[in-house]
């Protein structure tokens, strides 16, 4: 594995800053993890806070630490899939390091460069999931007798970053199809919600008045949930998934912008009437509850029609439902 190199042209111009759904909450936030002198800068100085430093880049003893964060929890069920040949890729892998350096986890912090580094405060074993609401079988398990009762498999998948970012990853996982099969929600639920934990002393973001309502909450249609393509990640390159991809489960919608897939989740509840979902309570104006990717629909403040994959700073044109229309356009006819 080559040495990593994070070019600064990764990061956003002016108009396609971070999210900043109430910038006087980050302003707190940034005090309450001693950045308080950048609380006068703009969107822009916000979002060059979250650039990886120059000097890190090629830094050995980065990589080495970085690599360290890929080493398996102990007790770890995971075992690798086989790779699901439907699902391929129109342009190359993203680097493991580099893909577990680029991270946009807030529980941990809103520079990424100190967020990966952040995340490996958080435990992850032992770790339960609470499947709770209008479901025939309500339990609460332990994550890796989770792993050990779903058919695990490896996934080629694009992700797409409502920031204009991309990368492309193979997940390791299950459908979320084959867990509700499992637990079987009642012919009542018409939606998913998917609630993240809340550990205040394990996670810097969730201390103090950061302007956030945490835990991380999110949710999906019940259709959507049941989609092909809604998948459960437990894993990444062949190995545990590490606390800053948001071990040890995560939803991966591949067609909508990544901020959907809630991260680290600790709760799923099978629900009859849409729930509210983070960023949506945060900036409804900016954030709806579909979020499909769709480079027709600018966001209020930058243009969803390009972007740019991490590593390499190719340009890419962004296609709708991120190139999975073929898997999930019928849905969302009418």
């Amino acid at each position: 594995m080559p040495t990593i190199h994070i070019r600064k042209t990764w990061d956003l111009d002016r108009s396609a800053a971070t999210p900043e759904a109430d910038f006087n909450g980050r302003r707190a936030f940034l005090a309450q993890v001693g950045l308080g002198g950048l609380g006068g800068l703009g969107a822009y100085g916000l979002i060059t806070a979250c650039r990886p430093s120059v000097a890190d880049d090629g830094d050995v003893d980065v990589e080495d630490e970085l690599r360290q964060t890929l080493v398996p929890p102990p007790g770890s069920a995971f075992e690798p899939g086989k790779r699901v040949a439907a699902y391929t890729l129109d342009r190359p892998l993203t680097d493991e390091l580099t893909a577990a350096r680029y991270n946009n986890f807030y529980e941990f912090g809103l520079n990424k460069e100190r967020c990966w580094r952040e995340a490996q405060r958080l435990t992850v074993r032992p770790w339960t999931i609470e499947v709770s609401g209008l479901v025939d079988k309500p339990l609460t398990l332990g994550i890796d007798d989770i792993i050990r009762k779903m058919p695990v498999e490896e996934r080629l998948y694009r992700f797409r970053c409502v920031e204009r970012w991309s990368m492309a990853v193979p997940w390791h996982g299950f459908s979320f199809r084959a867990f509700m099969d499992w637990v079987k929600p009642l012919s009542s639920a018409k939606f998913v919600r998917f609630v993240s934990f809340l550990r205040r002393d394990q996670a810097v973001g969730q201390r103090g008045n950061s302007g956030y309502t945490w835990p991380y909450y999110e949710g999906l249609r019940i259709d959507e949930a049941a989609n092909e393509l809604c998948f459960v990640a437990t894993g990444i390159y062949g190995h545990d998934l590490p606390r800053q991809h948001g071990a040890p489960f995560r939803m991966v919608l591949p067609w909508k912008y990544g901020y959907k897939g809630a991260k680290s989740i600790v709760k799923i509840e099978f629900v009859e009437k849409q729930p509210r979902t983070f960023w949506n309570d945060q900036n409804p104006r900016e954030y709806g509850f579909l979020s499909n990717v769709d480079p027709n629909k600018p966001h209020p403040r930058w243009s969803q029609a390009t972007e740019t994959m991490i590593g390499t700073n190719a340009p890419r044109p962004t296609l709708p439902y991120n190139g999975y229309g073929e898997f999930v356009a019928e849905m969302y006819k009418g």
